[in-house]
């Protein structure tokens, strides 16, 4: 059901330094008031929602579930169940993507874990969605490493429509620094499957490496950010770039000891936009700068699970620098894995707490 409660909060600054909250002008705006709705509960483990060119807020769910819930309604659709879907610990039915030209190209692409013998192994298969369900799957790339931690994995379609792909070490950290190896990397392959010819690495879908659990992926600014899961220590947001190498597990978070500075300085490493410790587990992530709630223009949006809350990321105008940080929703609703937001401006929130979950709909009052 639709309309389960409401929650009215104030948009208040953490600190008097924070940046962001003024218009154009430079003129400081008024908090806005926010209100929350919970549009369906009942879930389990919902990994993934996608606000649909239909309107409609697609979703995962890690068992193996791919649903369709009407926002004005609360109506959620089963479309599909994927039958190899192998659920074990983390594992599961993950991220999702929907082709940008939708209507004249209805595939789902989607990314999930599965068995092969006794190997557990994630895959990528598109699905074609036609009269209400999924049709001729096609496996673009498989058998890269997967375990019950550290999966990934977010799906996005980038505007040159490439597929990217983000993988976790799957519990074997070195294989973050390997380039032969699917793990631990943002992969990048064509839309069919193949290899794009300008790839750093000649034959490879490998696109940056030494990640180590790379949750949120977003494009903005004709920029490419990412959020990740650090140890015990610096979870971060990055910027990726081509070819470039993140340090994991050689470095965690900035590169600030002797040892990792020695690493850095022989492998070119990049450091994290931010980092933060203690850690907050970081997963999805996504741009703001809608005029609907002008005060986060020019935000990134991301959730948490450990920290259970919405972080809103200021960005600098050329998207380079993180200028502050203000923290939402506070353990109102737990673990928070995923964050959409419709044309119109309004965001929404899938919790993962493993029962009775969520997706809750923002909104100004």
């Amino acid at each position: 059901m639709k309309r389960i409660f409401t929650l009215i909060v104030s948009l208040f600054l953490l600190s008097a330094c924070e940046k962001g909250n003024e218009n154009e002008g430079g003129e400081k705006l008024p908090d806005a008031e926010l209100k929350t709705e919970v549009l369906t509960q009942s879930l389990v483990f919902p990994w993934e929602i996608i606000y649909g060119p239909d309107s409609f807020i697609w979703f995962t769910e890690r068992g193996g579930k791919v649903s369709r819930l009407n926002p004005k309604n609360g109506v959620v659709a089963l479309v599909h169940t994927i039958p190899d879907v192998s659920s074990t610990g983390e594992g599961g039915l993950l991220g999702m993507a929907l082709h940008p030209e939708f209507a004249g190209k209805p595939y789902v692409y989607v990314v999930y874990n599965y068995r092969n013998g006794a190997n557990y192994r994630e895959k990528v298969v598109r699905f074609t969605y036609k009269n209400s369900v999924f049709i001729d799957p096609l496996v673009l790339i498989d058998d890269i490493p997967a375990s019950s931690i550290h999966n990934g994995s977010r799906l996005l379609i980038t505007p040159d429509q490439k597929l990217l792909i983000t993988t976790g070490d799957a519990n074997n950290a070195a294989n973050a620094q390997n380039k032969n190896s699917l793990s631990g990397k943002i992969l990048r392959i064509n839309l069919d499957g193949t290899i794009p010819a300008d790839n750093p690495f000649a034959g490879s879908p490998v696109w940056s490496y030494g990640h180590r659990n790379p949750q949120g992926l977003v494009i903005a600014n004709e920029k490419l950010y990412s959020s990740e899961h650090g140890p015990n220590n610096d979870d971060e947001v990055n910027l990726i770039g081509k070819g470039k190498n993140y340090g994991w597990p050689n470095i965690e978070g900035y590169a600030n000891t002797t040892e990792e500075k020695a690493f850095s300085a022989v492998n070119e490493t990049v450091e994290p936009l931010t980092a933060w410790s203690p850690t907050i587990a970081p997963s999805g992530l996504t741009y703001y700068n809608s005029d609907y709630i002008p005060q986060w223009k020019n935000s990134l949006l991301m959730v948490t699970l450990k920290g259970s809350k919405l972080v809103k990321l200021q960005l600098d105008e050329m998207g380079t620098t993180i200028t502050g940080g203000t923290d939402f929703f506070l353990n109102k609703f737990g673990r928070l894995r995923a964050v959409c937001q419709s044309p119109d401006g309004k965001v929404y929130l899938a919790t993962s707490n493993g029962s009775e979950d969520k997706i809750i709909e923002i909104s100004v009052n």
